[in-house]
């Protein structure tokens, strides 16, 4: 709920050098994960032993989160995609290890999937704050997410590109999808975190945007009304960087491996350029209503890639890997000019044999595995670093 660490998120003037001179898009990802027990499928309270075993080296890209049970990372921003990979590797890596050290397991999963005591808050005054005024919005386990910021030239390009990024989220959304389990059971929904999430009072599609200024008006009006105590708690799907010139595209779940990782980061990337072309063009923005967006998310987070969403130049429901690959033929062209199109290419496929997250769950649960057994496979996908 909080932004990235500070420290992590500079970016080396050679790295924005080279962005510049080819005009590329730089990239940064951040992931919350949840602390399971070492050996049963419950989440447990031990961030703060985590801590204390991480490592100097990737001590500074990782923080809290609201639950005692949740951590985070952040990567630093990075113009090469495999080199975001081996960032991502290390706090991966790292982060899994000093948890094993605390005694617990490092998952990445979008909601707690196992039945078990509601987790306490992190004590720092913010979030006893946003305790007091919104209450308890948000009980359980934990919510883990995953956030991507791609580079913009300004705020006012940054907005007219959140204008374009609208019908776009809930494909991106549906790909994410990773907490079909909460407390035991099965929700009935690919992303069960989406809909818990939802209860906060300034999550959703951002509205359409008429300028800069427009979006500073709405934070002040939502800050006056209550809805939200400060800037950093504008959880649009969409939202520019509070701190860098990034917008950062915020509406999916943790994904359980790099590779699924990867695959959404070069796809946003590759999205955010394509749009920025649009902008550049003088292309308007589709000023989508909002209860059909409201509705492609709700779509997305019942059905994952595996059913329907909604087309949104026909507002019809159509297959959602339909619109997958739409959007990746849309892309295509920024992904090659980014060095990331073999990449997405074979990630892409790997996704559509595997399945979204969710799917691997209820394929497992299927089979006749059990809760602590997707767990078990889930602690051990997200440590791994295999890419075929």
């Amino acid at each position: 709920m909080d932004t990235a660490t500070e420290g992590s998120t500079v970016l080396p003037a050679e790295i924005a050098a080279e962005a510049d001179r080819h005009d590329l898009l730089t990239l940064g990802i951040e992931e919350e994960y949840l602390l399971a027990d070492a050996v049963e499928p419950r989440a447990v309270e031990l961030v703060e032993e985590v801590f204390a075993e991480l490592t100097d080296d990737i001590r500074g890209s990782v923080q809290h989160e609201y639950y005692r049970s949740q951590i985070e990372v952040a990567s630093p921003p990075r113009l090469d995609l495999a080199d975001l990979r081996t960032a991502m590797e290390q706090l991966r890596t790292g982060v899994a290890a000093a948890a094993e050290r605390a005694g617990a397991r490092l998952v990445a999963i979008g909601t707690g999937p196992a039945a078990g005591p509601n987790m306490r808050i992190v004590d720092k005054p913010r979030y006893h704050l946003m305790r007091e005024r919104f209450g308890d919005l948000s009980p359980g386990q934990g919510m883990c997410g995953t956030h991507v910021h791609v580079s913009i030239p300004d705020p006012e390009t940054g907005v007219q590109i959140l204008n374009h990024l609208r019908p776009w989220l809930p494909v991106l959304q549906a790909a994410t999808a990773n907490s079909p389990l909460y407390a035991g059971r099965e929700t009935g929904y690919a992303s069960w975190r989406s809909m818990m999430w939802e209860r906060w009072p300034t999550v959703g599609p951002a509205p359409y945007l008429h300028s800069h200024e427009h979006y500073l008006t709405m934070i002040s009006d939502l800050e006056a009304s209550g809805a939200m105590l400060d800037e950093g708690m504008l959880y649009w799907y969409a939202r520019l960087s509070a701190n860098y010139p990034t917008v950062e595209i915020r509406m999916g779940d943790v994904t359980p491996t790099l590779d699924d990782a990867m695959l959404l980061t070069a796809l946003t990337r590759a999205l955010v350029a394509t749009l920025l072309r649009e902008v550049r063009d003088g292309v308007e923005a589709p000023d989508v209503p909002h209860p059909l967006l409201m509705a492609a998310h709700w779509r997305a987070a019942h059905d994952g890639l595996e059913g329907l969403n909604i087309d949104m130049a026909t507002r019809e429901p159509r297959p959602a890997w339909k619109l997958m690959r739409q959007l990746f033929d849309y892309v295509r062209p920024e992904l090659e000019r980014h060095g990331d199109l073999e990449t997405a290419t074979l990630l892409m496929g790997r996704l559509r044999a595997e399945g979204t997250g969710a799917a691997r769950q209820r394929a497992m649960l299927a089979r006749g595995a059990s809760v602590a057994d997707v767990v078990d496979e889930l602690a051990r996908l997200t440590r791994g670093t295999d890419l075929a």
